[in-house]
């Protein structure tokens, strides 16, 4: 790993510090930030996520899409875990902390509501910091684009009844808008234009397009920090506020995070998939759509209801979370080498 990877758990802690610092000294300013959106979409946010994720679609090789299909096995392990194990488990973890283990410490229908909002968060597999995280266990750029487009093909049909059935309710309402918005600007976008790039550069010379890779990948990682600053500056009042709950919630979501990764970790290894494959088949399941998670939380229960304060608590695990699991993911990666 590069100086600037090496270091990147360190620089994340100081940025979610930053972020939180920032929140509480200038809360004006991130509320104005925080009404930058449209359909639920922070614009800010997305900006930041597109200057993540660019680097990475340069890196991607159209014409090896099509090879995807010759190699099933990775994509069969990311859609048992995400449609089959994911939500159900996510739901399992729910009812015994809500509904038993902290049965005591949080009235009965607030904790009904931080069950639903982690349901939603189940149901919602990672769509654009996949890339990042791919990137950063040496996943197949190609393959982890495969795996993504296919992941959200099945949301568009699975999401909302797999919801409204955990759920409990007769219908959930998926707003559309914001469904349509996240994947334009997280995956149509940034891939048209790494297409854009990959072919000017290569008509130069292969060398052109190294150095040019060579010389986004910091920038990549400065829009994850960038992100992460913005996302607990936008949280920081609650956070402080309510420290005890936000732990509590976040107990079960971590248990679900590792818990996932092992589980697809073990069906790689099974599966003997080759690291390339098997890094980004087994944290794209790990991490969420955080924002069509929260959108429906807030359009089902409201804006300061419990549901949508623990998908919140998802968005503010998931990097530290999902940082620990790259790490762990090196003595994995070596372990599949040599099978």
């Amino acid at each position: 790993m590069g100086l600037f990877e090496r270091y990147l758990t360190l620089r994340v802690a100081l940025g979610i510090a930053v972020g939180v610092g920032l929140g509480v000294v200038t809360p004006e300013l991130f509320q104005q930030v925080a009404g930058l959106e449209y359909a639920h979409v922070n614009l800010a946010v997305a900006v930041f996520i597109w200057v993540m994720i660019y680097p990475m679609m340069t890196q991607i090789e159209w014409s090896a899409i099509k090879d995807i299909g010759r190699k099933p096995r990775g994509l069969a392990l990311t859609l048992v875990v995400n449609w089959l194990i994911k939500p159900f488990s996510m739901a399992a973890l729910g009812v015994i902390f809500f509904e038993h283990l902290f049965a005591d410490w949080v009235v009965a229908e607030a904790a009904s509501e931080y069950i639903a909002g982690m349901i939603l968060l189940g149901v919602a597999p990672c769509t654009a910091m996949v890339f990042v995280w791919s990137q950063l266990v040496r996943g197949d750029a190609n393959y982890t684009l495969g795996q993504v487009s296919v992941n959200d093909l099945i949301m568009v049909v699975a999401f909302a009844p797999l919801a409204a059935f955990l759920l409990g309710v007769s219908k959930v309402t998926v707003p559309w808008a914001t469904r349509v918005l996240a994947t334009v600007l997280y995956v149509v976008l940034p891939l048209v234009a790494g297409i854009v790039t990959r072919r000017l550069l290569l008509a130069r010379s292969k060398q052109a397009l190294s150095v040019y890779i060579a010389r986004l990948k910091p920038w990549s990682i400065s829009g994850l920090i960038a992100t992460v600053v913005l996302l607990f500056g936008f949280q920081a009042e609650t956070i402080l506020a309510q420290p005890a709950v936000i732990g509590l919630i976040a107990v079960p979501l971590l248990l679900q995070t590792y818990g996932i990764f092992f589980i697809a970790w073990w069906g790689a290894r099974w599966l003997k998939l080759p690291h390339e494959v098997a890094g980004p088949a087994c944290l794209i399941g790990t991490s969420n759509f955080f924002e069509l998670a929260v959108a429906v939380a807030i359009s089902l229960f409201g804006l300061n209801s419990g549901a949508a304060l623990a998908t919140v608590v998802g968005v503010l695990v998931e990097v530290p979370v999902m940082l620990s699991l790259v790490n762990a993911w090196r003595p994995a990666q070596a372990e599949l080498s040599r099978e």
